[in-house]
């Protein structure tokens, strides 16, 4: 997706050669008419599966999620990272590593949300070790509900977690996949 390219190279910063900051666009301030081409681009990737629901993951995903639901007309539903004291207590749960913040979370899907029915795709903002994703993939599994597939804003192409869903038998779709990054140096696999 040439646009999406374009803005992570115009805007995009790399910090420490592995992490891209692009909170100006993409997980901070949010390009709306951005997110409404990248909602388009994976209803265009996903044309051809019957989905249900979109899963992701706050807060990042949530946005990108919202837009991407509209063109295939079908609810949302976002992993919670914290219990609140108004969520139900019958939920779907694992624990996922976030690389950005080199942390830990439980994230956890109301059990009222997914259901063997379901043909869910997976939307999130980033793809590195899959981390997210994987998670993602667990607790629609533990709803017994199907994975149709996987969109990914931004692939860093460099670590592993297209491996780890390809193994899966998932379609992944990334909208840009970054075969490297230095400082002021982002390539773009093709």
């Amino acid at each position: 997706m040439e646009l999406l390219k374009n803005k992570i190279l115009q805007d995009g910063q790399v910090i420490g050669g592995n992490v891209l900051k692009v909170d100006s666009f993409l997980n901070h301030q949010i390009d709306v008419q951005l997110f409404n081409e990248i909602g388009k681009e994976f209803k265009e990737r996903f044309k051809h599966k019957e989905v249900t629901k979109i899963l992701t993951i706050e807060a990042s995903g949530i946005g990108i999620a919202c837009i991407a639901a509209q063109y295939f007309n079908v609810p949302v539903v976002f992993a919670k990272k914290q219990q609140g004291s108004n969520m139900d207590k019958d939920n779907f749960q694992v624990e996922v590593f976030s690389f950005t913040k080199n942390k830990s979370y439980n994230v956890s899907v109301s059990k009222k949300y997914i259901s063997s029915e379901d043909k869910i795709l997976i939307i999130d903002d980033f793809l590195a070790n899959a981390n997210a994703a994987s998670g993602l993939i667990d607790i629609v599994n533990q709803g017994e509900a199907e994975v149709v597939g996987v969109g990914i804003v931004i692939e860093k192409g460099f670590q592993n977690g297209r491996k780890f869903i390809e193994e899966k038998n998932v379609q992944l779709e990334s909208l840009a996949i970054i075969e490297s990054m230095e400082k002021n140096n982002i390539i773009f696999k093709n």
